[in-house]
C-alpha cells in the first residue's frame, strides 16, 4: 500500500501512469476499457498503474478529489469487465488509499507481456472486436494494423509452439476427466430455514381459530427450533417477509457451506514439453453456468469465536478471478513463468467449486486457453469435470 500511496503522491503522467480527477463508474465503461488496453500495450516493463481522484492545474500541482466508496464496491467490477471484454486476460487490482485525508482509488495493471491486447467483443459502437490501443507519453492512440502486425510477427519469430502444451488435472498422467461429488442442497443453511418458516406459514394459514393456531404454532416453533429459542408471536405476513430475507441473512453460513465444508478444490497443471520456458503465462477457463453448480468468486469466510470473519489478503489475492455470466463461468489466473520437463500448478489456491445433487451423473465441458508472451499462439483444449454421488 506505501508503494501505491508513493505513485499517487509523487509520480507524474506519463506512459506507465496515468491520473483522473473522477472514477469511471457505469458511464464511463468504454473509456475504462480503452485506457486498460492503451496501459497494457504500453512498450515498458513492470506494473502499471491508473490513479483516480487527482489531476493537475496549470502550473503542475496536484489537485485532490475524494472518490465515493461505493466505487470500490464492485459495481461495476473493474476484473469482470477487463474479463468479459479484453484479452488475452490481464490481471486489474483496484485499492483505495489516503492522501491528505481525501481517499483516491490505483487500478494497479499486471505486468503486461502479452502484446498486443485488444477487446475481444464489441463494447459499443466506437469501441469494437479487435480495437487495441497504446499508451504513448500520456495519451492513448489507437494502434493501426501495422503496428498490431509488428507485434504478431515479434511473437512469432521468438515463439514456442503450443502443440508443446499439455494442459489437464493432476496425477501419474495428466488426466483430461475430473471426478467430482454432489452435496445435497436442500441442506444449505438458508434452504433449512427457509423450510421451517414455511411451515410455521402453514401453520398460521391454515386455521380461522386464531387461539388454537397460536398453540400450534408454539409447538411448531418449538419442535423446529427446540424449546430454548423464545418464541415470537408473528403474522403469516411477517414471516412472508422474513422468508423473502433468507438468503441474505444466511449467507456467509451458505457460502461456508458451498465452498468449505462440501467444497471440490479443482486444481490444473501445465506440461511444457518445448525447449524453453513459457513466459508470464497465464490461464483462462470457460465452464457452464447452472443453478446446481457454484464456483466460489471469492474464498469463504471462516468461523471465529461464533461469528463469520474475512480473511487476510494474502488469502484472497492467491485465488484466481472469477466472473459469473448468465451462460458461463469465466476463470482466469496469471501463472508466471512454466518450466520445461515439469508440470507446473496452475493455482496458487485451488479454484473451490460444489454441485448439487440435481447433476448427478451430467459431465461439464470445460474449455481452457493458455497464453504466454513466447507461446505462439494460445494453447485451447477442452477437459470435462463428471458429477457423481458423495462418499459420505
Amino acid at each position: 500500500m506505501n508503494r501505491l500511496l508513493k505513485i499517487a503522491r509523487s509520480a507524474s503522467p506519463g506512459t506507465g501512469v496515468q491520473f483522473r480527477k473522477s472514477a469511471y463508474g457505469v458511464h464511463g465503461v468504454r473509456q475504462f476499457l480503452r485506457d486498460i488496453v492503451a496501459m497494457a500495450n504500453a512498450r515498458i516493463d513492470g506494473n502499471r498503474h491508473i490513479v483516480v481522484g487527482i489531476d493537475f492545474d496549470r502550473k503542475g500541482g496536484r489537485r485532490l478529489h475524494s472518490v465515493a466508496q461505493s466505487d470500490f464496491s464492485g459495481k461495476p467490477s473493474y476484473q469482470s469487465l477487463v474479463t468479459d471484454f479484453i484479452e488475452p486476460p490481464i490481471r486489474v487490482k483496484y485499492q483505495a488509499v489516503t492522501l491528505e485525508g481525501k481517499q483516491i482509488g490505483v487500478f494497479e495493471i499486471g505486468d503486461c507481456q502479452d502484446r498486443p491486447y485488444m477487446m475481444r467483443v464489441d463494447q459499443s459502437e466506437t469501441l469494437r472486436r479487435g480495437d487495441a490501443y497504446i499508451r504513448v507519453n500520456d495519451a492513448p492512440v489507437k494502434m493501426g494494423r501495422r503496428q498490431l502486425q509488428d507485434l504478431f510477427e515479434q511473437r512469432f519469430r521468438d515463439s514456442v509452439s503450443p502443440d508443446r502444451i499439455e494442459v489437464g488435472f493432476a496425477g501419474e498422467i495428466i488426466h483430461k476427466d475430473f471426478r467430482l461429488p454432489t452435496a445435497d442442497l436442500s441442506q444449505l443453511p438458508s434452504a433449512v430455514a427457509s423450510t421451517k418458516l414455511q411451515q410455521l406459514i402453514e401453520i398460521r394459514s391454515s386455521s380461522r381459530d386464531s387461539s388454537s393456531t397460536t398453540v400450534m404454532a408454539r409447538l411448531t416453533h418449538a419442535r423446529l427450533f427446540g424449546s430454548d429459542s423464545p418464541y415470537e408471536d408473528r403474522s403469516p405476513s411477517d414471516l412472508l417477509r422474513e422468508m423473502a430475507q433468507i438468503k441474505k441473512q444466511h449467507y456467509r453460513e451458505d457460502q461456508h457451506f458451498l465452498f468449505e465444508t462440501h467444497a471440490s478444490r479443482l486444481q490444473l497443471v501445465v506440461f511444457n514439453q518445448g525447449e524453453e520456458p513459457i513466459k508470464d503465462a497465464s490461464l483462462s477457463l470457460v465452464l457452464p453456468n447452472h443453478n446446481a453448480f457454484y464456483v466460489a468468486s471469492n474464498l469463504p469466510w471462516v468461523p471465529h469465536n461464533g461469528r463469520f470473519v474475512d480473511r487476510g489478503p494474502d488469502d484472497s489475492d492467491s485465488y484466481p478471478s472469477v466472473s459469473l455470466r448468465d451462460d458461463s463461468v469465466e476463470v482466469t489466473n496469471n501463472i508466471g513463468d512454466i518450466p520445461t520437463d515439469a508440470p507446473a500448478q496452475v493455482f496458487d489456491t485451488p479454484l473451490r467449486i460444489c454441485v448439487g445433487s440435481d447433476l448427478k451423473g451430467r459431465r461439464f465441458g470445460v474449455r481452457y486457453s493458455l497464453y504466454g508472451r513466447n507461446l505462439r499462439t494460445p494453447a485451447k483444449g477442452q477437459l470435462r469435470l463428471i458429477f457423481q454421488d458423495s462418499p459420505h
